[in-house]
């Protein structure tokens, strides 16, 4: 018999800050929201777990929760990945068929894909997904699905994702442990993108970073396909710890602090404003000129955009960032945080506002929660490829990655 929330479609979303399950129910309209759950991230730290234990307790407050505002249990779910243990790999293969064009059936893409990703990787690596970008015909570029059409050498071009093994392994092993069964895995920020991207974007080339508390994941999309993907090891937290180090106040205080009077321009801080420190130990409070938070914050953020400018230079995608960069994430939301990206990135840059589900509470219509309702954009997409109709093995591989409407 058909399991009775075959229906439902859970994300669950393992941060270094908060832990977030998100449930949305597959209806004829759409997506719906049916509940959600969050619960404060112990355990893990850079997307990798550090303390089992703890990770699986932080897993199940966030799914018990979830369960409650669904009125359903959660027994399969998607996962994300994230942390600076992710990178990505362009590579490309083919096959040739002799002097007279034939026609390229499933066998012949298949085995183009398996040349592509025929590269060698370190023995601690896996590949987390394969993104074809373009398929060749002979001299004719720029073809998504060549099922069917005549040539005599196929190849394509692809984007790997690869992660350390272990690390994915054990927050898969921290979900299980905590109830639940993970059905897929998937790279966060290719998951965010769902709910934050425009066609348009995609299109001219876009950078996507995805601002954690950990890391900061990224992705790049040019010609509607993903161009690049890595991380850079700063996200929110190091904004934390500046503040609680350069003003001897608690992580907690601080990140009070880095909320309430964080700005990551100076000059747009009035001189005359003050702040009141909490000390460590019995020491008294102290009052400090707010512009002091802002000396803290202000390098550190530079430092962050210099990172992705050099990781975007590296990779050979920054010039085709032509539709600018998006930023997501809590860590998005600290105030000059866009200026401070424009003036080191040299681009157009705007904070991300993910697309609502119906029904959906507007309490998650907010930056952080981008990545887990991607998430459900993803993986509703997903099951659609994987239940399509035509059987064309080229159309299911590339239909996770066709250009969406605005």
């Amino acid at each position: 018999m058909a399991n009775q929330y075959e229906h439902l479609l859970t994300a669950i979303d393992v941060g270094s800050a908060k832990t977030c399950v998100l449930v949305a129910e597959i209806t004829d309209a759409g997506l719906r929201y049916r509940g959600h759950g969050v619960a404060e991230s112990r355990g893990s730290r850079k997307g990798i777990i550090v303390d089992l234990d703890k990770a699986v307790a932080s897993i199940q407050r966030a799914v018990e929760e979830a369960e409650d505002a669904a009125g359903a249990p959660i027994e399969h779910a998607l996962l994300g990945v994230a942390g600076s243990h992710v990178r990505g790999v362009n590579s490309h293969g083919g096959v040739s068929f002799g002097t007279r064009p034939r026609e390229i059936t499933r066998d012949e893409i298949r085995q183009a894909v398996d040349k592509a990703r025929a590269i060698a990787l370190p023995a601690d690596r896996e590949i987390l997904h394969l993104l074809p970008q373009e398929f060749i015909l002979d001299d004719q570029a720029g073809v998504h699905d060549p099922l069917g059409m005549m040539a005599t050498r196929l190849e394509v071009r692809v984007h790997m994702v690869t992660t350390v093994a272990n690390a994915t392994q054990n927050m898969v092993t921290a979900v299980n442990r905590a109830g639940v069964h993970v059905d897929d895995t998937v790279f966060e920020p290719l998951a965010c993108a769902d709910s934050v991207l425009r066609a348009d974007e995609r299109e001219l080339g876009v950078c996507l970073a995805d601002l954690g508390a950990g890391s900061t994941g990224i992705i790049v999309f040019q010609d509607g396909a993903v161009a690049h993907t890595g991380a850079i090891p700063v996200g929110g937290d190091h904004f934390t710890s500046d503040i609680s180090v350069g003003l001897c106040t608690p992580l907690a205080e601080a990140e009070k602090i880095k909320k309430v009077y964080g700005n990551t321009i100076v000059t747009l801080i009035p001189e005359a404003n003050e702040v009141e420190i909490p000390s460590v130990g019995d020491r008294p409070s102290r009052l400090i000129s707010q512009r002091m938070v802002g000396e803290i914050l202000e390098p550190r953020a530079r430092e962050l955009f210099e990172m992705l400018r050099d990781n975007l230079r590296h990779s050979g995608t920054l010039d085709l960032c032509a539709g600018g960069v998006v930023l997501s994430g809590g860590a998005s939301r600290l105030p000059g945080i866009e200026d401070v990206a424009e003036s080191v990135l040299r681009r157009p840059v705007r904070l991300s506002w993910p697309t609502p589900l119906a029904k959906m509470p507007s309490t998650l219509a907010e930056p952080e929660y981008a990545t887990a309702l991607g998430m459900v954009f993803y993986g509703h997409r997903a099951r659609l490829a994987r239940g399509s109709h035509d059987g064309r093995w080229s159309s299911r591989l590339a239909a996770l990655f066709v250009k969406k409407g605005a």
